[in-house]
């Protein structure tokens, strides 16, 4: 019996786990989840420091005339003290000197050789940079389930950390199923078609940050099958279409099933995609999507990636949306929870004219997807949706309501 969506959701969240950690070069953690918190091990900035190329001074020397002999770079140590009536010169980034009360920028002061014209304001702690005003030792700076960034090695980098726990990149496998299928690189006959999901699944997953294997085509018989999901079970994540729906030669579920795979739920109540299976043989989460492409592809978006990210450890696992309006009426037939595919242009969601179930040229046309609940027959310009992106991503550390409901 077919789950709805958030039971199939549930399920997954209940059932799927986060890989193992290992341990690698900050270098190589970009896109990685992190598996431990990271806490500041000294102040930063580590010193008090100058925001400008300019002068320390006393602020009870604004306005006076001041000398000045001394000059003070980034990188040296700091062994001056300033007197009243003196003004050292000073670099962005270097040390500020004992009895700095200010850094005048050097656009402010008049300069006639070794005397230095003060400005009549000098404001106290002027373009001082202060020891731990960007991140104070003892403080968290990098949480369990984060993901890695480029700015992420920025933080890491002011620490002086070199490796970095991270959980391992998941491992996805695909094969393909069905005789009349043949590889992209191949010649076909004519009454043979192109696996376009193969290739698509395995970019998708790269995209997502997992390591894939292409394991090749199956044939339509339960040994092939089999073949090709011992093949592959070596990895996290095993990816088919097709084979799971009710015909003569749908084997794929039988396979699955003598190899003992537990089924976590065998068809999902919505529109397009409903023959769609999860479950996992050993710790290898399967996944049996439609052969139609844009069906396979819908519930890609929905369930893979979230199965993805549970397994890369997210603590942001869940689908956000982006809540916007729809461009143009658009008539749905009601019943069932269906979904939408359609453009965004940074104000508005247009439902795709076309996006039947076996349609493939649709698919490089979607920015994202909305989900409606059986109740909606018509969406009414002007509408709000709740939009999940696919060209980008917006996540959530908590579960949210993604259903656009009737108006």
């Amino acid at each position: 019996m077919a789950v709805s969506i958030i039971e199939a959701f549930e399920r997954l969240d209940h059932r799927i786990s986060s890989l193992s950690a290992e341990i690698v070069p900050i270098e190589e953690s970009l896109g990685r989840t992190v598996a431990s918190d990271y806490t500041a091990l000294f102040d930063l900035p580590r010193f008090d420091n100058s925001a400008m190329d300019g002068y320390a001074v006393k602020c009870n020397d604004q306005g006076d005339c001041v000398s000045s002999s001394t000059v003070i770079y980034a990188g040296d140590k700091a062994h001056h003290t300033l007197q009243k009536g003196e003004a050292i010169r000073i670099m962005t980034g270097a040390p500020v000197p004992k009895g700095c009360e200010a850094i005048v920028p050097i656009e402010e002061v008049e300069i006639d050789g070794t005397q230095i014209k003060l400005p009549r304001t000098v404001r106290p702690l002027a373009h001082i940079r202060h020891a731990g005003e960007d991140l104070k030792q003892g403080k968290t700076y990098l949480r369990n389930g984060e993901t890695v960034t480029a700015y992420t090695l920025a933080l890491l980098a002011s620490q002086g950390v070199t490796h970095i726990a991270v959980i391992r990149k998941v491992r996805v496998a695909v094969f393909g199923t069905g005789d009349e299928l043949r590889p992209h690189f191949e010649r076909i006959e004519s009454h043979q078609l192109y696996n376009s999901n193969a290739p698509m699944f395995l970019a998708r997953a790269k995209e997502l940050g997992c390591d894939v294997h292409y394991i090749g085509g199956s044939g339509d018989t339960i040994d092939s099958l089999k073949s090709c999901i011992r093949e592959a079970l070596d990895a996290d994540l095993i990816i088919t279409s097709g084979g799971v729906s009710v015909g003569d030669k749908d084997f794929t579920k039988e396979a699955f099933a003598q190899l003992d795979m537990e089924t976590f739920f065998s068809g999902i109540a919505i529109k397009p995609g409903k023959p769609t299976t999860i479950g996992a043989v050993g710790k290898t989460v399967i996944v049996n999507l439609p052969g139609n492409p844009l069906a396979a592809m819908v519930n890609y978006e929905l369930f893979v990636k979230f199965i993805i990210r549970k397994l890369a450890g997210s603590s942001a696992p869940y689908h956000g949306f982006v809540e916007t309006r729809i461009q143009a009426s658009h008539t749905i037939r009601p019943g069932r929870f269906t979904t939408l595919l359609g453009s965004y242009n940074g104000s508005g969601f247009l439902p795709l004219a076309q996006q039947s179930p076996g349609m493939v040229s649709p698919l490089p046309q979607a920015d994202g997807l909305i989900i409606t609940m059986p109740e909606v027959s018509l969406l009414q310009e002007g509408t709000i949706v709740k939009m999940l992106p696919i060209k980008w991503g917006v996540f959530s550390c908590e579960k949210k309501d993604i259903f656009t409901a009737p108006s």
